[in-house]
């Protein structure tokens, strides 16, 4: 399955949100089921930024984002997500 997390972020919340970030691919690249991850900046919106995380499955997911150590690094990320769902299983 993979997880899509679009957020927005100008200016200086921008900056903050890049430097957020390998923290807590760090964090999540210690969970159990965790494949990996990208984040990238929009082509045509430079406050429009996503992250793409890879899981074996929905429990590795859901248990990875629940660990206390992925929620404390992805506070300062989180806060920038759109309200939107972002989980997909695929075949």
């Amino acid at each position: 399955m993979f997880a899509v997390t679009r957020l927005r972020a100008t200016g200086q919340d921008a900056d903050e949100l890049v430097a957020a970030v390998p923290p807590l691919l760090e964090a999540l690249g210690a969970m159990p089921g965790f494949l990996g991850g990208e984040f990238g900046r929009a082509a045509d919106d430079p406050d429009l930024f996503a992250l793409v995380t890879r899981w074996e499955g929905v429990g590795a997911y859901r248990r990875g984002l629940s660990a206390a150590a992925v929620k404390i690094a992805g506070a300062p990320v989180w806060v920038h997500a759109l309200d939107e769902p972002g989980a997909y299983v695929s075949d």
